[in-house]
């Protein structure tokens, strides 16, 4: 297959399951240096014991050939063989002194563990831009992983909720789920979405995992290269290969590029560089309003705005153009910021209004307010018995918010949530922090929004600079339609991949940078 010419559709393929080590996390890093440290450690005294050479474990071919991408117990058993060792099988509790499989594995996770707590996980920023543009496309995925520690890397990096369905190391054990080169994990995984395996791509940069999905007839299987190893994987099956996910189009659209929270520049730090940008121009200020001004609470009916950041506002407001851009309802945005000079973009930006009675509203939007009413019966029926559910219909949408809500049932949610849109394709959903969000299934999001309202004020770019201050996934719309003509900035709070320019650790920080950048401004 060309790569050139490779692209998914929805038109053929319903799902995407994502391997972690090596395609989503680089924890395949440490992985590799815990079983090292285990094998070379046992190696050197089994040596010294048997009276024998010590040969140490090559930490790339060996690596790859006998443990990558298999359960850690059938690793330790692969290389020994491959070693000429043969211990007893032995027991799952068995102590890490133990010289059993068992003990060797359960000694390699503390070692893994170890490690993981001093480095932290390091994640892919290619895929997890395709992953959002994935996830933003409404597509269903999932993450499986031979390690029992899979959830807790998710957790780490801020993306285990994600995914349809997890099925990894712990779960495996559980129902008895063969390991790689079997292909029952990606079956599994391929189950808990309610896809079909000639319908569903993998991605893998494991030959063992390519295998697998091949053996498995599964409808694209897409080796991930992290180890210029091109042709190992396309001799294991792999339909194409990339070393670079952001090539890949889906539904004709590549994925924006995105980067780590983590290596953006703090914009508290470079004020001057971002008045650099602006020049003589006046300062049109966007702001997002959950998470930007204001902390993220478990009652969004509490989201409180503190009385210092509204007299910031307030001031700015006097001499430049601000705007809140918010999915929440206009009069409930504005009932919470309190300022008559602010301009307010209801709904994600279908209903806005401002200074001198100014009201703007998207006529498409309420052709769709009748199958809005249906899709919230449905869900008040069918979200009663979560504990921690809490449906928030808006005019132009519905927000169902889980941080109330176990981790065990976040996936029952999604598929109550998924079905209601099944039942209604004239909608479509979207993800925030904790929240599911049905809208209209229109080309309007904040960053429409953003340009429209710049466009009905008369915020030509020969006088006006554009700026915008979000913290979620649904800003990032906003983010990308300034790419070219702005500033973007992300608040801190949850992990995702982001086109923003600059950083802030916090709503203080937004704050002291919005009312910092205006006193240099206007000195």
């Amino acid at each position: 297959m060309n790569q050139t010419d490779f692209g998914l559709s929805k038109e053929t393929c319903d799902g995407v399951i994502f391997d972690l080590d090596g395609v989503i996390t680089q924890t395949a890093k440490v992985h590799a240096t815990a079983w090292k440290t285990l094998f070379d450690t046992y190696l050197k005294t089994r040596a010294a014991r048997e009276n024998q050479a010590y040969i140490p474990f090559d930490a790339d071919k060996e690596y790859r050939t006998y443990v990558d991408g298999k359960p850690r117990y059938d690793g330790v058993e692969s290389f020994l063989k491959s070693r000429g060792i043969d211990l007893p099988r032995g027991n799952p509790s068995d102590d890490l002194s133990n010289e059993t499989i068992y003990g060797l594995g359960n000694r390699k996770n503390e070692i893994f563990n170890t490690y993981l707590q001093k480095q932290g996980p390091e994640v892919y920023e290619d895929t997890l831009s395709l992953m959002y543009e994935i996830k933003r496309q409404g597509w269903k995925i999932a993450v499986i992983s031979a390690s029992k520690n899979c959830i807790p890397v998710l957790e780490a990096v801020g993306i285990a909720d994600w995914f349809d369905t997890v099925v990894d190391g712990v779960l495996s054990q559980k129902l008895g789920i063969k390991g790689k080169p079997d292909p029952d994990i990606f079956f599994e995984a391929a189950r808990r979405m309610e896809v079909t395996a000639k319908r569903t791509a993998v991605f893998e940069d494991a030959t063992s995992g390519v295998s697998a999905a091949k053996k498995g007839g599964f409808y694209r299987v897409i080796g991930v290269n992290r180890a210029d190893n091109e042709s190992i994987l396309k001799k294991a099956g792999a339909d194409v290969v990339f070393s670079d996910l952001c090539d890949i189009r889906i539904n004709d659209r590549l994925p924006v590029r995105k980067k780590e929270m983590a290596s953006l520049p703090p914009a508290l730090d470079h004020v001057q560089q971002i008045l650099q940008r602006a020049k003589d121009r006046k300062i049109a200020l966007f702001l997002d309003y959950d998470g930007t001004l204001t902390p993220i609470v478990n009652d969004p009916q509490k989201a409180f705005l503190d009385q210092s950041t509204r007299q910031t506002l307030g001031k700015v407001a006097k001499k430049w153009v601000v705007a809140v851009i918010s999915g929440r309802d206009l009069a409930a945005i504005q009932n919470f910021v309190k300022l008559d000079n602010l301009y307010y973009a209801g709904s994600h930006g279908f209903d806005i209004s401002g200074p001198a009675n100014l009201t703007l509203e998207m006529q498409k939007g309420k052709q769709f307010l009748p199958v809005l009413d249906k899709a919230q019966g449905q869900l008040e029926q069918n979200l009663t018995h979560i504990p921690g559910a809490a449906l928030e219909r808006k005019q132009f949408s519905i927000a169902i918010h889980y941080r109330n809500v176990k981790q065990a049932q976040v996936t029952t949610v999604r598929q109550t949530v998924r079905q209601v849109q099944t039942d209604h394709p004239e909608l479509r959903i979207t993800e925030g922090k904790k929240v599911f969000e049905l809208q209209p299934d229109i080309e309007w999001h904040k960053g429409k929004a953003l340009t429209w309202l710049m466009e009905k004020l008369n915020l030509n770019l020969d006088t006006y600079y554009p700026m915008y201050i979000g913290d979620d996934i649904t800003d990032e719309d906003a983010f990308e339609s300034l790419k070219t003509i702005g500033t973007s900035i992300i608040v801190k709070g949850s992990f995702h991949p982001t086109s923003a320019d600059f950083v802030l650790e916090n709503t203080r920080e937004t704050a002291a940078f919005i009312e910092t950048l205006f006193d240099e401004k206007e000195r």
